[in-house]
């Protein structure tokens, strides 16, 4: 169960700047917790905020590599005018040269209405998505829309018993979670951080989160091993809101660390575990081919070696972008999440 209440339309500037706090800023604070939501664990796909569909055309003015191991890039995105405002947590959607459409958090700063910056891993055995991304030059123009939040930040307060922020980011999961960190700095909050990856060379930004001291803890693979619920939870309290961004496996471990009742947010980098699947088959209208998609599989990476141009981005049931016209279903079927209970599924592809 969850509620919506309004958010202000503007951000506190300044979040790359000043950081004493003013009557100004406990105003914005006040307004802004009026997106809290009730106190239960959930994945924040049930609360959607702002949501943008607008296509940019926008212009890479800038290309940084924000880790040691050279496999991050920051992208700087420029249009022809002011972009539309964002909120941390917000992400956009990247129409590539080839055709693939893909997310990114944007991780700057909300109050600069000129620019938005993204940051992108290399995967080399994957899809060809970050590989192509990180052939985008200055100077390269690309197509977005957004920007979108599925993961939308409250500050805590009123609708919440929350006292105390606690951040947790796996690798390239720092990229919403960063901005974030800002707004709770800027509002001197009380909060905390635990960030890990495979090892410190991997880690982007990590330059950036000097200026936050021992607020940050660092946990690396290679040093401290693959890290416990408990070691991702240091620094939080029985009355901490928790912000998490990561694998799969990181967001599995605190969720059966978190206690119950805690105020609980996350955003993960794949779809979610099928559980209970079972296998049924699907049929392509437009060539009646029929394709089995087995139990532990979804339906889009069944169809994908054999429609490989079929849309989709989030793979997490909330961007819509793989909705397809299905019989007996008015609202089509999202092929990354909705399966069949054995039934024959046919889809118009």
């Amino acid at each position: 169960m969850s509620f919506t209440l309004p958010v202000p339309d503007a951000m506190p500037g300044d979040l790359y700047g000043r950081r004493e706090r003013d009557p100004l800023l406990r105003v914005l604070e006040r307004l802004m917790n009026a997106h809290m939501h009730s106190l239960h664990l959930w994945h924040r796909k049930d609360v959607v905020g702002e949501r943008n569909d607008r296509r940019i055309s926008v212009t890479v003015v800038g290309r940084t590599v924000e880790a040691y191991d050279e496999n991050v890039v920051g992208l700087t995105l420029a249009g022809a005018g002011e972009l539309p405002s964002w909120r941390p947590g917000a992400h956009i959607d990247v129409e590539l040269p080839s055709g693939r459409l893909r997310q990114y958090s944007l991780c700057g700063d909300p109050a600069d209405s000129t620019k938005y910056r993204i940051a992108v891993r290399r995967i080399p055995d994957g899809d060809g998505g970050s590989i192509e991304m990180h052939q985008l030059r200055v100077g390269s123009r690309i197509t977005i829309r957004g920007p979108r939040n599925a993961f939308a930040f409250a500050v805590p307060g009123h609708g919440s018993s929350a006292d105390h922020l606690h951040f947790v980011a796996g690798g390239i999961g720092i990229t919403p979670i960063l901005p974030m960190m800002r707004l709770a700095h800027r509002l001197d909050l009380d909060w905390s951080m635990v960030y890990t990856g495979r090892s410190r060379e991997s880690l982007p930004f990590l330059g950036e989160l000097v200026e936050f001291g021992d607020r940050v803890t660092v946990v690396t693979d290679d040093v401290d091993g693959h890290p416990s619920a408990a070691t991702l939870l240091r620094g939080s309290n029985e009355n901490s809101a928790i912000y998490a961004c990561g694998p799969m496996p990181m967001i599995g471990a605190l969720s059966r660390g978190v206690d119950p009742g805690a105020e609980f947010h996350f955003e993960r980098f794949s779809a979610p575990p099928i559980v209970n699947g079972v296998q049924f088959d699907v049929e392509l209208s437009l060539t009646g081919q029929r394709i089995t998609v087995p139990a532990d599989k979804s339906i889009l990476d069944a169809v994908k070696p054999f429609r490989p141009n079929v849309a989709y981005s989030c793979r997490q049931g909330f961007c819509g972008t793989c909705r397809v016209p299905a019989a007996g279903r008015p609202d089509g079927m999202l092929i990354c999440t909705e399966r069949s209970d054995g039934e024959k599924v046919v889809l118009d592809l």
